[in-house]
């Protein structure tokens, strides 16, 4: 029979823990002179009540390590109830949203999707805007640990092929997520407070660069204002992009940069495609804004170069409406955002080492196919990969290619036109942030959707956070056989 004991203690703990983060809010509303703060008050106790007596009563079932069953349901639990507790501010607070909406904006931050319901984020509290970017902090350094720890275990999407990079977690689920979340929680938090320091260099507030370096080296990308960074210093953009490049990079690398050796990132093939697919893309859509312009000034540039970097790093900043920019643009920016950055960072996506590996299995084939006779065998990184890893990694398109159809012919069965119901799924399948028309693009939000499709599309953050197979596999019979 399954024990969910060790399940329940896990979640009990996060719990607890994301009740405990709610005390920032908290002092910040009292700060700033509102009365708001005892909405924080109240849903900190509540949450921590709850996990403090699940992680009690579940503690007698803890052992050194969780099975195969146990890590699925850990894994997918804790993305389903933390958003739960989470939206407790939002239904409570100034914002004033119902369950819906509250689990919405929840769901979206700590996946770090950034979509929103939110309007009015100019004029509400302090502490309102500091708790969303808390959440999506949060989630990103959960995200990183779960890539690095979990999903290698569970040989989803081919992340086994970074298991020897992840500390060598085979059985050991527990103590080395402990050790693995300290590192990188170090190196998180580095990041963090260096991006704040160069936000308040470029003249934003210390609130306004305390949050967005929250919502920036998480890749969330929600913001204070209604504009996003059209609201904020020009020059802000620039270090948003840099540490939106710098979080879409496999933080095992930071790990091994700061332990004496650089050789690991300078020679991770998904780093170089990474880069080269930034410059690509930039490139192309510089071009396009100089022909349709007739000029090309620092604006232009850094417009591109803004919006591109905080696609496909899944970020979903806004500095200008790319609505605008022509059919050929969009089309760039809907693609762009299923490409994502690399694994093991808090970028979200497909990720481009899969598109690596898709790559060079058809050229494989493509050799087969000249010469029958020949061996080919695909490689990554200068070694061979093994069939399955690329079985693994083919499911993986095939699942996200049915699950975007299928989300999509559900949004659009709501009432949602085509543009909406399909960039839609795939924002929320691929985590991203904005959509694209005129209702959920880079200058609206999800607000004016019905209930059915903010619950699908909330579902969808969900499944496209943790990589598809991990929530799918619930849904199997033999995954509860005993």
């Amino acid at each position: 029979m399954l024990d969910l004991r060790p399940v329940g203690y896990v979640i009990g703990l996060t719990l607890t823990a994301l009740g405990l983060a709610m005390v920032l809010p908290l002092v910040v509303d009292i700060g700033e002179g509102r009365d708001h703060w005892h909405v924080f008050a109240q849903s900190s106790i509540l949450t921590c009540l709850i996990g403090g007596l699940v992680a009690g009563a579940c503690r007698n079932g803890v052992g050194e390590g969780l099975t195969i069953r146990q890590t699925f349901l850990l894994t997918t639990g804790v993305w389903v109830v933390l958003p739960l507790f989470g939206a407790l501010p939002f239904m409570l607070g100034a914002t004033g949203l119902d369950f819906t909406d509250a689990v919405f904006e929840a769901m979206s931050g700590l996946t770090t999707t950034g979509s929103t319901v939110v309007t009015g984020l100019d004029t509400l509290p302090k502490g309102i805007l500091l708790w969303r970017g808390i959440m999506q902090w949060l989630g990103g350094v959960g995200i990183i640990v779960v890539a690095m720890v979990f999903l290698p275990e569970l040989r989803v999407g081919g992340m086994q092929l970074f298991r020897a990079e992840a500390f060598d977690t085979m059985g050991k689920i527990l103590p080395r997520a402990t050790e693995i979340a300290s590192r990188i929680s170090v190196i998180y938090l580095g990041m963090t407070i260096a991006c704040m320091m160069a936000y308040v260099l470029t003249g934003m507030t210390p609130f306004d660069a305390t949050v967005h370096a929250l919502t920036t080296v998480s890749t969330g990308g929600m913001a204070n204002y209604d504009a996003s960074f059209d609201a904020l210093p020009p020059a802000a953009e620039y270090v948003a992009v840099f540490f939106m490049i710098l979080s879409a990079l496999p933080f095992v690398r930071f790990v091994q940069l700061i332990a004496g050796t650089a050789k690991p990132l300078l020679g991770d093939p998904q780093v170089r495609g990474f880069f080269i697919t930034i410059l690509c893309i930039v490139g192309v859509l510089t071009a396009w804004q100089f022909l349709q312009r007739a000029q090309l000034t620092e604006e232009t540039f850094r417009e591109v170069l803004f919006n591109v970097v905080s696609i496909i790093t899944g970020t979903g900043y806004s500095s200008d409406n790319y609505m605008l920019w022509g059919p050929f643009a969009v089309s760039i920016f809907f693609f762009t955002g299923l490409i994502g950055g690399c694994a093991g960072s808090t970028s979200c996506s497909i990720k481009i080492f899969r598109y690596q590996l898709l790559f060079a299995s058809i050229r494989v084939q493509l050799a087969r196919i000249r010469a029958p006779h020949g061996i080919f065998t695909p490689r990554y990184a200068g070694k061979t990969v093994g069939d399955d890893v690329l079985n693994s990694v083919m499911s993986f398109f095939v699942f996200f290619t049915v699950s975007l159809g299928l989300i999509a012919v559900l949004l659009g069965m709501t009432g949602l036109d085509f543009t909406t119901a399909i960039s839609g799924a795939a924002t929320a399948l691929g985590n991203i942030g904005p959509g694209l028309g005129d209702t959920i693009g880079p200058a609206g939000n999800f607000s004016t959707l019905n209930d059915t499709a903010k619950w699908i599309l909330t579902a969808a953050m969900l499944v496209g956070r943790l990589e598809l197979l991990v929530v799918y596999a619930l849904f199997t019979v033999s995954f509860w056989r005993i």
